[in-house]
């Protein structure tokens, strides 16, 4: 792919023209994210990253946490993810559902087709070993149980004991607790409520077993009424945590309290809420077989300052986003401190900067930690320590180092931590690497990329590798710029201007968003590294949410929406190559599940590159992600006209996919059309014959497939097939609602508010459906009306897209308000201004900033149509560097609502077909020319 990279890092240059006059290298207005306070908690930190590393920044005073990833970190290794002799079931599960037994048809297929699971421990042992109590002296159960030594914790904790101190914790743990019983409870039965406990609990009051569930059903025990005391009666627990978020959950609703009642009066209960003891008896409980392997965390460092609680003035964090640097200020005793952070792609470290206005008055300590079971630190060196990790559930090694570099004072390294006292200035320089060569490799040094990484840096001063860092992702974040007018409310500080922005008048924030989701994909996807996944490369859990992988039913896609319209063609080239070995596990897959030549994906990967379908039946097996994919291709091709990129990349990719749904698709019994089943319409409705986003996306692919075969001048035969098939293809339908029908029978219900609107995927991302059919464009907005605005955040940046192309500019803005407001139970933004599903996606950054760009230029049909649904709230503004497929980088301006002057830029030459409103321009462009208009299309 190298001839790709340098293809598209020229591309990116072109933005900039060299013409003074039309360049997107012009001053950028400040976008910065800023705050008065430190991060509280991890969605309140700022992220820095170079695509392959990444730290979030809490920037506290007197203990400054930086928590670090790196991208190959995983669970899980190399390994068969298929089911053999999946494909002999797949007639029967056809059958079944032709024969409208989707139950059947879900029962057979979760024996037979679902992908494999990785090996498991043995449960039975361990369970057995813990309730006989191994690893502990006497019995906790027991009312007069010694547990004076034993710590303290946070009960409930509905994210999990996680969430409250024991951060990576599965296995077996103590809780114990007493409670006043009032005298009018005696010779009552009383109920214990602690509604969810994650996983298995073993629940004694007074030393009795009053309950024992596995689940994560309602516990609700009964304490028979001779077994209460006279005052204090005690509790104790034992919670058996297999996987994921263990401990007492309570309730989701924090209004409503664990508590001890009568069974006769519900209201009249003594609350649990409080502290508890806890003691971990065993934190190794037998592996839980899984489908695919989540992305890990690899550690943290934490800077501990002595200041001695003095009062702290003017503090203020922020996050520049033209030079990719954070920093914290403040004054302390009469001293101005800075603190700056950046993630260095040239040097591949994260870099930490302290300095003063008074000389000798940096003094802290440094230490590295991690929540990976299996891990350690050590000295190096005199002023460098490591941190050796090894992923508990995978094969994976790392290694982490972190060096200091001081000017003047004292410098002492011992075993886990770097002392510094009274030095002028300090840069620290942490770097990292693990065990990952590719999907099929694990045998990698985990610590040469952090030794390169340092060796690379001797003798660089921290200016040089400032400057470096930022010139090299300026090259990518100036070649676009944008403005909405003045920013008058720069002066409040990013959490209140969330707080203010859907109510209030605020458009250079809608600008400031866009940019900020271009920064984060510059940060989680460059050249050379893994793609962007569900959290895009930050993660401090364990257990992320959804294992942090790659969903490609939308979210992996929805990542890269900014990169062709917001000039970062560049930042694809992760994603470009994950589809090259997606292609060729799944290869493998539509052999061993289909019996179909091709290649074929389902709804979800990992790091290892997993086909097969994964979880369960009713959505698991989705057989579009090859097809979807594959338009991240054919949609490259189209914003860059790199027809080497076509010829040797691109389409032998596309093609692969075409051909398994040339095998795939089967003739329906009832319509006679060709459908794609089993399938699903994401994640909605089960397992079916027919969904209709199958079919958008298998009609587009076989289009594209067709055009690529002319301009290449191939596989004419091919071509011939396809033309056929397509014809043949399930059409989009109008059903009964004046609705875009979701599946092949007219059975939507128009009171579901699902977040998934796959059935418009023929309208956004897709082109299947345009104004160039007007009747379905209706019904499509039909199917949008009736789904709702609500939504997850990415769901809401779906919609903000969908509003776009609907030409309805105010309804899309209203939903990027909904999309930027104070995170909530669906939707909305941490005030880091990342994505809350909740919890946190950063898919929704990615298609909310490609929305707003969907909003003030599109070129999916015929035209580049400017300002198509531009909303009454942004009624001046100026873009420089957006971009159109055809290979054409447009500047424009507009005010009071209406366009005033224009000017394209041709990379490879072509006609341009410019609309704005009703006014239509063809432009013959060359080769390197640019060509003006005013805000009627009139050439200047």
């Amino acid at each position: 792919m190298i001839h790709l990279l340098k293809n598209q890092i020229s591309a990116v240059l072109l933005a900039g023209f060299g013409i003074t006059s039309f360049t997107a290298l012009a001053q950028q207005p400040a976008y910065q994210l800023w705050y008065t306070k430190p991060a509280e908690k991890w969605t309140d930190a700022l992220p820095i990253g170079n695509g392959r590393l990444g730290a979030m920044i809490f920037a506290g005073v007197e203990k400054d946490h930086i928590q670090f990833n790196e991208e190959t970190l995983w669970t899980g290794g190399p390994r068969d993810y298929n089911h053999k002799g999946a494909a002999a079931y797949l007639p029967q599960i056809r059958q079944l559902l032709f024969e409208g037994n989707q139950q059947e048809a879900e029962k057979l297929a979760a024996e037979k087709f679902m992908g494999s699971m990785s090996g498991a421990g043995d449960r039975t042992k361990w369970v057995g070993d813990m309730k006989a109590l191994k690893g502990l002296q006497g019995n906790p159960a027991l009312e007069n149980y010694d547990d004076q030594s034993w710590k303290s914790i946070k009960v409930p904790s509905y994210e999990g004991w996680e969430a409250v101190g024991l951060s990576g914790l599965d296995g077996a743990v103590w809780f114990r607790t007493t409670f006043e019983a009032p005298p009018n409870w005696q010779g009552k039965d009383l109920v214990l409520d602690l509604n969810r406990i994650r996983d298995q609990d073993l629940t004694y009051v007074n030393g009795t077993l009053i309950g024992n569930t596995d689940g994560t059903e309602p516990r609700k025990y009964t304490i028979p009424a001779k077994l209460l005391k006279p005052g204090k009666n005690t509790i104790a627990i034992q919670v058996l945590n297999y996987f994921d978020k263990g401990g007492l959950a309570g309730y989701k609703d924090t209004s409503k309290a664990i508590a001890v009642y009568p069974k006769d009066a519900p209201g009249n209960g003594v609350s649990l809420v409080k502290e508890w003891k806890y003691k971990v008896q065993n934190d190794e409980p037998p592996l839980v077989p899984q489908f695919q392997a989540s992305y890990q965390p690899f550690g943290d460092l934490y800077l501990n300052f002595k200041t001695e609680n003095e009062a702290v003035t003017n503090y203020k964090r922020k996050l520049d986003l033209n030079t990719a640097v954070a920093s914290t200020t403040y004054t302390l005793k009469g001293i101005n401190y800075l603190r700056e952070y950046l993630a260095s792609q040239p040097d591949q470290a994260i870099v930490i900067r302290l300095t003063a206005d008074k000389k000798g008055s940096i003094s802290f300590d440094a230490l590295l930690g991690s929540p990976h079971k299996y891990s350690g630190v050590k000295k190096i060196n005199a002023n460098t320590i490591a941190l050796s990790l090894k992923v508990r559930d995978g094969v994976l090694k790392g290694e982490s180092r972190l060096q200091a570099i001081i000017t003047k004072g004292k410098l002492l390294v011992t075993a886990n931590k770097i002392s510094i006292v009274a030095a002028d200035a300090v840069t620290l320089y942490l770097t990292a690497g693990t065990s990952f060569v590719n999907d099929k490799d694990v045998s990698g040094n985990p610590a040469s990329a952090a030794v390169k990484a340092l060796t690379g840096l001797n003798g660089k001063s921290y200016a040089q590798v400032k400057a470096a860092h930022i010139k090299e992702y300026q090259k990518y974040y100036t070649a676009f710029s944008v403005s909405f007018g003045p920013d008058s409310k720069a002066s409040l500080p990013t959490d209140e201007r969330i707080e203010q922005f859907s109510d209030g008048n605020d458009p250079a924030f809608a600008a400031l968003f866009m940019q900020y989701g271009r920064y984060l994909l510059i940060s989680s996807s460059r050249p050379g590294t893994q793609p962007a996944n569900l959290q895009g490369i930050w993660n401090e859990l364990l257990t992320p949410p959804w294992g942090s992988k790659y969903t490609t039913n939308i979210n992996l896609e929805m990542n890269y929406w900014p990169t062709g319209v917001l000039n970062l063609s560049a930042m694809a080239e992760p994603l470009i190559r994950k589809i090259n070995a997606l292609a060729k596990n799944g290869e493998v897959t539509a052999k061993v599940h289909y019996n179909a030549k091709g290649w074929v994906l389902h709804h979800n990967t990992d790091l290892w590159n997993g086909t097969a379908p994964i979880n369960a039946s009713n959505h698991g097996i989705w057989v579009s992600g090859a097809g979807w994919l594959s338009q991240h291709l054919w949609e490259h091709y189209l914003f860059t006209q790199d027809l080497n990129f076509l010829k040797n990349e691109a389409y032998p990719v596309m093609k692969q996919a075409a051909v398994f749904f040339n095998d795939f698709l089967i003739k329906d019994p009832k319509t006679g059309w060709l459908i794609s089943t089993p399938s699903n319409s994401p994640e909605n409705g089960g397992l079916v014959a027919g969904p209709t986003m199958d079919h958008q996306i298998i009609r587009t692919l076989f289009r594209n497939c067709i055009a690529a075969t002319a301009l290449l001048g191939v596989d004419a035969d091919f071509k011939k097939t396809l033309e056929q098939k397509i014809t043949l293809i399930a059409p989009n339908q109008i059903g009964k609602y004046g609705q875009l029908q979701e599946w092949l029978e007219d059975k939507d219900d128009t009171t579901n508010k699902h977040r998934h609107v796959s059935h418009l995927w023929g309208v956004h991302p897709g082109n299947d459906i345009t104004w160039d059919t007007p009747d379905m464009m209706k019904a499509a907005r039909q199917s949008l009306i009736y789904r709702g605005d609500e939504g997850t955040g990415w769901s809401l940046a779906w919609k903000i897209n969908f509003w776009a192309r609907f030409k309805d500019g105010n309804h899309a803005m209203k939903m990027v308000k909904m999309l930027i407001s104070p995170a909530a139970k669906g939707g909305g933004a941490y005030i880091n201004l990342f994505d809350a599903h909740p919890p946190f996606q950063i898919d929704g950054n990615f298609g909310g900033a490609a929305g707003i760009a969907e909003m003030l230029l599109q070129s999916h049909t015929q035209f580049v149509e400017l300002l198509p649904a531009l909303p009454a709230d942004l009624p001046e503004g100026e873009v420089k560097g957006i971009c159109a497929r055809g290979g054409f980088v447009l500047n424009f301006k507009w005010k009071d609502g209406a366009l005033s002057a224009v000017e394209v830029y041709s990379k490879t030459g072509g006609v341009c077909l410019l609309r704005y409103g009703n006014k239509i321009t063809s432009i013959a462009t060359q080769r390197g020319a640019s060509y003006k208009f005013n805000g009627d299309l009139e050439k200047l």
